[in-house]
């Protein structure tokens, strides 16, 4: 008689069907999943990701992207897009015991040890995040509570429906604290990119 399967063994999931969404899931599990379906867990919780983005949501991510990357070329940080896994492990970086696994649309790594073959594990410097139809409050709120813990340094929140740019800022208390809210006309600088500034009237022009 053939054993159960330990959990290295499991199937994988083929179908979105299979998934059931008020389960605890780990990194390990979603390395399980062949779906075409893009989902994030949270906390253990699992997220189903937006639709395909919008033209206008991907021309403001290349709007954001470019000039980070242009700027960083010949340095230590690295800047990728999305679809990139960001895993932020609490106690262990096993897969079994990694429980929030997301993908900002942008993320800042300067730590290169962070890096692997998978993406990022550890906390990027900076977080992009543009906003979709598709976003719920609990999820917005969980991502900030992760990143804040995780000890993300920047976390910028972009609206393409208001035109808007918002950034929380870790300070050395390991708290986010809000940032004004920026629109079209105004620039974004930061601290961890020395000489970088984003026109916000370039990010939003389609």
């Amino acid at each position: 008689m053939k054993p159960y399967p330990t959990e290295d063994e499991l199937p994988p999931f083929k179908t979105l069907n299979e998934v059931d969404f008020s389960a605890t899931y780990s990194y390990a599990d979603y390395m399980r999943f062949e779906f075409e379906e893009r989902l994030e867990i949270i906390k253990g919780h699992l997220f189903k990701m937006s639709p395909a983005p919008s033209r206008i949501h991907q021309g403001i991510s290349a709007n954001i992207f470019v000039p980070i990357y242009n700027i960083l070329k010949g340095k230590p940080c690295r800047v990728y897009s999305a679809p990139f896994d960001v895993r932020l492990a609490k106690k262990s970086v096993n897969d079994k015991e990694v429980f929030t696994v997301v993908q900002p649309d942008i993320v800042v790594v300067c730590d290169q040890t962070k890096l692997d073959k998978r993406g990022c594990i550890g906390a990027p410097d900076i977080l992009v995040e543009i906003l979709s139809p598709g976003n719920n409050k609990k999820e917005l709120i969980n991502k900030y509570e992760v990143y804040e813990e995780a000890g993300v340094k920047e976390y910028w929140i972009v609206s393409p429906s208001d035109k808007t740019f918002f950034r929380y800022i870790l300070d050395d208390n390991g708290k986010f604290q809000p940032t004004k809210l920026l629109t079209e006309g105004e620039e974004v600088t930061t601290t961890i990119i020395p000489g970088f500034k984003l026109i916000l009237e370039e990010v939003f022009q389609d």
